[in-house]
């Protein structure tokens, strides 16, 4: 079934609008003069999650910050699993079934834009914290309160450990979207998310819950959110939220596994990689392992050591400088979601729908979908070239600003910029490789 899925990248190199090199070169060339645009006039901190931000009108955030709208919106997100659940049971075993799409299409890679543009919207309709609420208040308990206290060591290495098993199960597994791997996967999934929030109370699922961290991780970018010094709702300027994201255990291994696992989904789908498979005798499922963890390693070692080179220069210890510029590398990851998954999403998204809309394989069309075809209108082979470029640079630069801004905050005057160039080669690094992984054939 995953077969049916198309690629996620339709662009090739021959679709680029310039030879590959020139791109490459280009695009590292973005890089380094914003950083020095952003060292001449960036002088001071500007995104400030506690102060910055202008109120939303009393109306609107009256209604948004309403409990009858949450209840709504998690009445939806229950109905909705329920649905999914519906397929997943009772759904024919084959490519008719929407279960795959609804889990590698709508969830894993629909929840970046929709995050990006309205915040961290999984923790809204997250079925799971609608059941532990609803099983808690039946029992007239109080839904934060577990049986435990949830330790501060633990920070995000939940998240750590949940985002890198579900790249593995799409990347590695050996077939990720046969439906009795699904089964098993969602069950697993419940029942740990359940009976860790059974054991230490709803606030487990903020970095306990890999799609709620993954969801809030990516909603810190959104021009939506709440001010920090008084909760109150707010438009600002986006990436301002990053500025809240504190050092924690597993942070670092976080945001490496949301850059490393889509990373390694480029390097997995070149001809290159497979022909080392095939030439080292290895299986799938042992390359794709070995070549998942050491891209996630890989990445979060150069980047503490990049981080830890930066804080020698601030004034920071090595752990200290890789937490606090960590949130620098969301922006990148985001870059390089959309460059892998832009197409994968416009079309696949399509078919999803289509699907749920006969959820049991008879024939039915319970949502009136199932009579159409996916567009692929918005997937010309060139626009997507340009699109990924174009989002593998923006992500980049992205990152740029928020390291800058960290370190204008965090580091002496006289240090701020020259201490940021070990995060700077860093970051053209990752622009170089990640278009090469884009593009390579």
């Amino acid at each position: 079934m995953r077969a049916a899925l198309v690629a996620h990248g339709i662009g090739g190199r021959q679709d680029l609008p310039l030879p590959l090199g020139w791109a490459i070169a280009g695009a590292a060339t973005a890089v380094v003069v914003s950083f020095v645009l952003l060292g001449l006039l960036w002088r001071e901190p500007r995104l400030d999650a506690e102060k910055a931000g202008r109120p939303l009108p009393a109306g609107l955030s009256g209604v948004l910050d309403a409990p009858a709208f949450r209840r709504t919106l998690a009445g939806l997100g229950l109905l909705a699993a329920a649905w999914v659940l519906l397929a997943l049971v009772l759904g024919p075993d084959d490519a008719r079934n929407a279960v795959p799409y609804v889990v590698y299409v709508l969830v894993w890679v629909g929840l970046v834009p929709l995050s990006v543009l309205l915040g961290p919207v999984w923790r809204q309709i997250n079925p799971l914290r609608t059941v532990h609420a609803l099983l808690n208040r039946a029992l007239g308990l109080d839904p934060r309160e577990g049986m435990r206290q949830l330790p501060a060591r633990l920070g995000w290495w939940p998240a750590a450990i949940g985002l890198y098993a579900f790249a593995w199960l799409e990347l590695v597994s050996s077939d990720p979207a046969a439906l009795g791997t699904l089964r098993w996967a969602i069950a697993l999934y419940a029942a740990v998310q359940l009976f860790a929030a059974l054991l230490y109370g709803s606030r487990w699922f903020d970095r306990g819950d890999a799609l709620e961290a993954w969801s809030g991780l990516y909603g810190r970018i959104s021009p939506l959110g709440r001010r920090g010094a008084d909760g109150v709702l707010v438009v600002r300027a986006p990436l301002v939220g990053l500025d809240a994201v504190q050092a924690a255990p597993g942070l670092v291994a976080t945001v490496a596994v949301m850059l490393g696992s889509t990373a390694y989904d480029g390097l997995s789908g070149s001809t290159a990689w497979n022909g080392f498979i095939q030439s080292h005798g290895w299986t799938r499922q042992q390359a794709g392992t070995g070549g998942l963890t050491l891209t996630v390693l890989v990445l979060a070692a150069v980047f503490m050591m990049c981080a830890g080179v930066a804080g020698r220069v601030g004034g920071l210890g090595p752990a200290e400088a890789a937490g606090a510029f960590a949130p620098s590398v969301v922006p990148v990851a985001l870059g390089y979601v959309v460059a892998h998954y832009y197409s994968f999403f416009v079309v696949e998204a399509q078919n999803a729908f289509i699907r749920l809309s006969d959820p049991l394989g008879t024939g039915g069309n319970w949502l009136g979908l199932s009579h159409l075809q996916a567009s692929y209108a918005l997937v010309g082979p060139t626009a997507v070239a340009d699109v990924q470029v174009g989002a593998i640079v923006v992500g980049h630069v992205l990152g740029v600003i928020v390291a800058h801004d960290r370190a204008v905050k965090i580091f002496p005057r006289a240090r701020a910029v020259v201490g940021q160039i070990p995060l700077l080669v860093l970051m053209v690094a990752l622009t170089c490789g990640g278009l090469f992984l884009l593009f390579w054939d």
